[in-house]
């Protein structure tokens, strides 16, 4: 029987601001293609680095493992994951080059080696996997395990001499359902729940429902599934979910999909079926300030476990949004805002600065929003480049000397617009400052209505203003060296 070690390449402890918020997701992917190939016969193990700090460690697990393919398929449903990190690619490329050392042919799977194939091929990858993987991963190993060159296969690329040579793409999936439930025994679980409970009293598991995402955000890369959409059944989910509430004692779950809830009538089936188990869960999507509003969708949502939703509003300014196809307004972002917390979800925002062409104006718009609605997290980056985009192609002349980010805290930005990198870097802290004066203001007005339920949280609010507001003020006055923010 062949023997197959899979990894992946996201460590957690190489990524200071992701190691700091504590809250690591297994290779909900990786272990999804370990358990496919398990059932079709062979011996799989894997090395997951997620809580490891050196891939020298993949070393010891070779010599004594001894696998015939090393098998890199990263996380595609882990966002991070998609932003091609310089410090997550050495760290494949140097387990790449171990594994070929260790005489196992290697094999990788992930968004970053499909936009940067020669690169890979370079630093130890005998086959790139493009696009989705179990399928072709099975059918490669297939032809390899019995003397085959595997270059017959589709999806898959390979150097021949010094040319870089790519089969014909291979379709998408279109029946998740029979894809095998996660490998979730091969995953040191309670290592993962021990890191989040150094940060939180709840633990956090992640599901993935659907594969893809329709829409043409201009900037949003697609290099595993393109513009398909396709879902699991209701059914096949709650199965997950019980299995993890009974095997993991876990009730808290991340729906790691890009668009939740997509499928019309999917979140109703979805709460009918946890209902009919008797199950109860909390959970937070990903979602779109249109979707939400269709149906009954934010009713159901809630009555199956809604906790928090986090919405790609992007900008405040429609003229923003429109130049980026978002194909979402101001007013549904508002609505679906307002409705989402009469339900008692907690609202969370994707915020985007530094688009082409965003002038002081739309900043502005975007900074009043955020202050409008206030939602009760905030996620702010600059727009940021990926192969494959309208947006990228428009940019990429300025990429020669960085075109991608070292880890998820390095929000450089890397093409020429309207300010110099600096000025984003300001502005997002800028925008936090500003969020937490607001935030402890709101606080204190909770105090003053009714002191008797003072709440710890609202304290600490309150107390951060004294922290926020000279900062903001510092803030706002080194920005006054790029733009007239007193305008």
């Amino acid at each position: 029987m062949k023997k197959i070690l899979f990894s992946h390449s996201y460590f957690y402890m190489l990524d200071a601001k992701q190691w700091r918020i504590a809250e690591p997701y297994p290779p909900l992917m990786t272990i999804t293609a370990a358990s496919f190939m398990r059932e079709e016969g062979y011996e799989v193990a894997l090395f997951d680095v997620g809580l490891k700090s050196n891939p020298e460690e993949l070393s010891d697990v070779l010599a004594s493992y001894k696998p015939d393919f090393f098998v890199i398929f990263d996380d595609g449903f882990n966002y991070l994951t998609k932003m091609c990190l310089t410090s997550m690619r050495e760290a494949a490329f140097q387990m790449q080059e171990l594994a070929g050392k260790a005489g196992a042919t290697v094999i990788t799977c992930s968004s970053d080696s499909t936009d940067h194939t020669e690169k890979y091929l370079e630093h130890g990858a005998n086959f790139i996997i493009k696009g989705e993987g179990e399928l072709t991963l099975k059918e490669l190993i297939d032809d390899l395990s019995v003397g085959g060159d595997g270059q017959s296969i589709s999806g898959v690329c390979f150097k021949d001499g010094d040319a870089i040579k790519n089969t014909k793409p291979r379709g998408v999936n279109t029946q998740l359902d029979q894809l095998p439930q996660a490998a979730w025994d091969l995953v040191d679980v309670e290592s993962y729940r021990k890191i989040w409970h150094t940060k939180s009293s709840n633990f956090y598991l992640n599901l993935a429902t659907t594969r893809g995402c329709p829409y043409k955000c201009n900037w949003c890369a697609k290099p595993i599934y393109g513009n398909r959409y396709n879902t699991r059944s209701p059914k096949k989910v709650v199965d997950e979910i019980q299995f993890h509430v009974e095997q993991h004692n876990v009730r808290y779950f991340w729906m790691c999909d890009d668009i939740f809830g997509l499928k019309p009538g999917w979140v109703q089936d979805f709460r009918d079926e946890l209902k009919n188990r008797n199950i109860n869960i909390s959970y937070k999507i990903q979602s779109r300030a249109d979707l939400l509003l269709k149906e009954d969708n934010i009713d159901a949502l809630v009555a199956s476990g809604l906790d928090e939703a986090w919405i790609g509003a992007e900008s405040g300014s429609q003229q923003i949004l429109d130049a980026m196809d978002k194909g979402t307004t101001i007013e549904q972002i508002e609505q679906s805002t307002a409705l989402l917390k009469k339900g008692g979800v907690k609202v969370a925002f994707f915020i985007q600065f530094g688009y082409l062409n965003e002038t002081f104006e739309d900043i502005k718009k975007t900074i009043r929003l955020v202050l409008k609605l206030m939602p009760d997290k905030l996620g702010v980056s600059v727009s940021y480049p990926l192969p494959g985009t309208k947006f990228y192609e428009i940019v990429k002349g300025d990429l020669a000397n960085k075109a991608n980010w070292t880890d998820s805290d390095d929000l450089d930005m890397m093409f020429q617009n309207t300010y110099p990198p600096k000025f984003y870097k300001k502005l997002h802290r800028y925008l936090h400052q500003r969020f937490g004066i607001r935030r402890g203001w709101m606080a204190i007005g909770k105090v003053l209505k009714n002191p008797i339920k003072v709440r710890v949280s609202d304290l600490r609010q309150i107390l951060a203003v004294g922290l926020h507001l000279p900062l903001s003020i510092i803030s706002r006055m080194q920005l006054y060296r790029y733009s007239p923010l007193n305008k």
